[in-house]
């Protein structure tokens, strides 16, 4: 069996390389790298890491999110992809623990995320350090200790590190590129999931760990694609997702909006200056 590691790419050279870096240390080397960059041009002078390395650009004014994976999906020769978000660095077992797990049950993996503090990486990678440092979002759940166990709620997914057959991707029809922009794409295939009946794994094993950026709470540098998606989501499946971001948004008074109803109106867009406001200091890793 083969293994592609797929991340997609706009604009963050030093993160990709990183990624990329962590890729050269695994127990189990993926079989290629397939970088989907959302810009014009694919970034010049990567490194070198043992592995093929293959590009595609699918450039868009907004993130083509949903867009850019299926392309990078399509793209791929794995029987299993794993998909890592430009942000993360793959500790040395994730490739191994993936493979093994996406190999022995059917279904989607999700990995532990640990986040890390600003200015934590040093070279070379030290993923004992990063194991230190790093911690967990405080939503998620502990992870198994050894193999793979299964999540009830599809709802837990998310984009950051996830694996899955290629077949049972295509099974699906990958993610629907209707969503454009940030958010409501990964919890729309989670549905899906749902519907199909194929089940969500914790995977023991398969770390990646966050590198830092600076976040917006709430995440008004999104608004306009989070509300566009928010009613896209609605509209397919009859209930809100992002509902936490939309009660922010309702509590500034940008929308008007409740989970129990059917609709999001504006009020009023969030400026310049609320948006500067939104972003927090360096220590704070989550949104």
């Amino acid at each position: 069996m083969s293994v592609s590691v797929l991340t997609l790419v706009r604009g963050r050279r030093v993160q990709l390389v990183n990624l990329m870096l962590s890729l050269a240390e695994q127990t189990r080397p993926p079989d290629e790298l397939v970088i989907a960059f959302m810009q014009e041009e694919v970034e010049p002078d990567l490194p070198e890491i043992g592995i093929p390395v293959r590009f595609l650009t699918v450039p868009g004014d907004v993130l083509p999110l949903a867009r850019a994976r299926n392309a990078a999906a399509s793209a791929s020769h794995g029987d299993t992809m794993i998909f890592l978000d430009v942000d993360c660095i793959a500790s040395p077992t994730l490739v191994e623990s993936f493979e093994a797990a996406a190999t022995s049950e059917r279904g989607l993996f999700l990995g532990e995320v640990l986040y890390l503090p600003e200015g934590a990486l040093v070279e070379p990678l030290d993923f004992a350090t990063l194991d230190v440092v790093g911690i967990p979002h405080p939503s998620k759940p502990e992870m198994p200790q050894t193999s793979w166990r299964r999540e009830t709620n599809s709802g837990e997914f998310w984009g950051l590190s996830f694996a899955l057959r290629k077949s049972l991707w295509d099974g699906l029809g990958g993610m629907d590129e209707r969503f454009i922009g940030y958010g409501g794409e990964e919890t729309d295939l989670a549905a899906r999931l749902d519907k199909a009946r194929i089940p969500v794994w914790w995977t023991a094993n398969a770390r990646a760990y966050h590198q830092h950026h600076p976040v917006h709470v709430p995440p008004l540098n999104h608004f306009d694609s989070i509300i566009r998606n928010a009613r896209l989501f609605f509209q397919k499946h009859g209930y809100w997702c992002m509902t936490y971001w939309l009660g922010q948004f309702a509590q500034e008074r940008l929308i008007a909006w409740s989970e129990a109803g059917a609709s999001i109106e504006v009020l009023r867009e969030p400026d310049a200056e609320m948006i500067a406001a939104a972003r927090q200091p360096g220590y704070v890793r989550f949104s």
